[in-house]
């Protein structure tokens, strides 16, 4: 094996953000990125990085995106080239419940997703917002809209369709709360996404990490994240699974 370098700068929470729309400060901020690079007998290389901003451009209203790209190679084999941006904008978030409106796009190689939009509304709960660490529970409802390179799924009902679209409700459940006398932070998010339509057609997702302060703005951070999807090409796994390790840096 000629060599290897490992740079691992920060970690990615690779698909949702822990940053809270209900916190006072005008600007949040957060950077991640990892990376891997192997050349020799094997060839490797692997990017990922993500971007949290939130933002208050007027009084009552918060505006939150994330946005994340993912990029792997295998003997110079494209394995993956993802992205994705999930968008926000909140109305008077502080409040115990209130509405929101949200837009994601994303493309997936691996699953040969070309293009999915989702477009929709909802309402927040916050079930607990003390200092830093808080509970909430939402309710949104999306129109979606996929187009897949191929038309052949491992649900038969939707060959012969490359592009699939459909109505859902989404059920949110996020977390932060801090342990140990601030030693650890436990950070919780996931959905289920049924769809309106076909009861076959749905997927759910559990992200969760655990980070410990390095200093005000840096920690180290664990981050496991398991998504499912029931409607995939066919011969794909449904399941998939990430492990991750590093840092994240952030301004709050």
């Amino acid at each position: 094996m000629k060599s290897i370098f490992y740079f691992l700068f920060f970690c990615p929470t690779i698909l949702l953000a822990q940053i809270n729309e209900s916190d006072t400060l005008k600007v949040q901020a957060s950077l991640s990125l990892t990376g891997f690079w192997q050349e020799g007998n094997v060839q490797t290389s692997i990017f990922r990085g993500r971007t949290d901003v939130s933002v208050k451009p007027w009084k009552k209203w918060v505006f939150k995106t994330q946005n994340s790209y993912v990029y792997q190679a295998f003997s110079k084999d494209k394995a993956d080239e993802d992205i994705l941006s999930l968008n926000f904008l909140y109305f008077n978030p502080e409040r115990k419940f209130y509405p929101q409106l949200l837009g994601f796009v994303s493309t997936n190689f691996r699953r040969e997703i070309d293009l999915r939009y989702l477009i929709g509304a909802g309402v927040t709960y916050q079930a607990l917002n003390k200092e830093k660490d808080w509970l909430k529970f939402s309710l949104t409802f999306e129109y979606e809209d996929t187009d897949f390179s191929r038309a052949t799924f491992n649900r038969s009902e939707f060959n012969g369709n490359q592009s699939i679209t459909t109505m859902r409700s989404t059920l949110w459940i996020s977390g932060r709360y801090h342990l140990f006398d601030k030693k650890l932070i436990l950070n919780h998010e996931s959905y289920f996404q049924p769809s309106l339509k076909r009861s076959r057609n749905f997927r759910w997702l559990a992200d969760i990490s655990l980070e410990a302060p390095v200093w005000k703005f840096l920690s180290f951070k664990v981050n496991f994240l398991q998504t499912f999807e029931s409607i995939v090409i066919e011969n794909q796994k449904q399941e998939d699974r990430f492990l991750t390790f590093g840092l994240t840096l952030k301004n709050f």
